[in-house]
C-alpha cells in the first residue's frame, strides 16, 4: 500500500496510522515504539529539510510512503523529490559524552539505525528513497 501525503509535520499522525494498519494487532508496545520513532524521524526530516530550497510559500512538498508486511518483515519506503540527502552518511553521535557536551542533532537517525534491522538509501531519478525493514515476531 502507498500513501501520498503533504510533507508537513501536521500529517505525522496519518503517516503513523497508515503504518499501523500494516502491523499485526498484537504488535508489542516496545516494537511499535521503535517503528514509530523511525518513521517519525524520517518523515519529519523530509518535512523540515527536503524542500527547504523552494520559495517560502512553496516549501511543502510531497512524500510517498509505501508500507508492506510480508514473511514477518515490515518494509517501509519513504520517497521525496526534495534536496538529495542521505541520512545514513552522517557520523553517529558520540553517546558516551554527556548531553551538554554533544553537538545537537543526529540522535534520531542513530536510534533509527539501531532500531531497524536494515536501512538503505539511494537517490534515483530525482528521488530520495529510504527503505527500512523490521522483523515482526508474532506471538503464537
Amino acid at each position: 500500500m502507498e500513501l501520498t501525503i503533504q510533507a508537513d509535520d501536521k500529517e505525522l499522525e496519518r503517516v503513523l496510522d497508515f503504518i499501523h494498519q500494516q502491523l499485526p494487532s498484537d504488535c508489542e508496545t516496545d516494537l511499535l515504539y521503535k517503528i514509530d520513532l523511525a518513521a517519525e524521524e524520517i518523515f519529519v526530516n523530509i518535512a523540515h529539510y527536503a524542500y527547504k530550497d523552494k520559495l517560502p510559500e512553496e516549501q511543502t512538498g510531497t512524500a510517498w510512503i509505501t508500507c508492506t508486511m510480508e514473511n514477518d518483515t515490515l518494509t517501509m519506503i519513504f520517497k521525496d523529490t526534495g534536496i538529495p540527502f542521505n541520512p545514513l552518511a552522517k557520523a553517529d553521535p558520540d553517546i558516551t559524552l554527556s548531553a551538554k557536551d554533544r553537538s545537537i542533532g543526529g540522535l534520531g537517525i542513530f536510534l533509527t539505525k539501531k532500531y531497524m534491522d536494515s536501512i538503505d538509501y539511494k537517490y534515483e531519478n530525482g528521488e530520495n528513497i529510504l527503505t527500512m525493514k523490521k522483523m515482526i515476531f508474532r506471538c503464537h
